[in-house]
């Protein structure tokens, strides 16, 4: 196969679209989004899961209480809606375009599960990758639910160091080159963004990091 799209999550794997298999028997097709445009919303039919060629997706829900919460912010390569092959109906979440130009590569569920039927390598990392995905937010639940703020703070600062960061062969500093926006950390971390920018200035102050807008440096201790 020699198209591959690249899905990297914390290096575990790549993943390949379906629709660039030379046996996938249709033409290729992305789908343009504006900021702000739903790609789906609670209650939506799920049929279809999405796999990002450009821009910046927001997944999230409204609780009991009418306030919205962030489970994840995903970017180029990655999927989301994956629940659709797992047997969900409709949808228990919303997917939101966070910037202009977005581009997603619509895949229905029954011909994902063809695919999948038909390749074992494909198989088994999508299940991978579903695994990962619970556990991940599973985890970020517990955190936002039993800790306090300064802590989902360095909690999601290691998620990101395992996702978007490398360590400097000289002083040993993780250096977190990553593509969010001090709103949309905020918003994962289920807090404001002066709040942010108040723990930002703590951890700076005792040393723990250094924060510049599109880079992120752990002191190494």
């Amino acid at each position: 196969m020699n198209s591959i799209w690249y899905f990297e999550d914390v290096n575990l794997f790549n993943i390949m679209c379906p629709h660039k298999f030379k046996d996938a028997g249709h033409n290729h097709t992305f789908k343009e989004y504006s900021k702000n445009d739903y790609i789906y919303s609670e209650e939506d039919a799920a049929d279809k899961i999405y796999l990002i060629n450009s821009g910046k997706i927001k997944i999230g829900y409204i609780n009991e209480e009418g306030d919205e919460v962030i489970s994840a912010i995903l970017s180029k390569g990655e999927i989301f809606g994956e629940k659709a092959i797992l047997g969900e109906e409709r949808r228990n979440e919303f997917a939101l375009a966070l910037e202009n130009n977005t581009s997603i590569c619509p895949i229905a569920s029954e011909e994902m599960l063809e695919l999948i039927r038909g390749n074992r390598e494909l198989s088994l990392k999508i299940y991978k990758f579903i695994g990962f995905r619970l556990k991940r937010l599973e985890r970020r639940l517990k955190l936002l639910l039993f800790k306090d703020t300064k802590t989902r703070l360095k909690e999601y600062l290691k998620e990101l160091a395992l996702d978007y960061g490398y360590t400097n062969a000289v002083s040993g500093d993780t250096v977190i080159r990553h593509p969010f926006t001090q709103k949309e950390i905020a918003a994962l971390i289920g807090t404001s963004r002066p709040t942010l920018n108040i723990l930002i200035n703590e951890l700076q102050e005792e040393g723990y990091l250094k924060f510049d807008r599109k880079e992120i440096i752990l002191k190494n201790k």
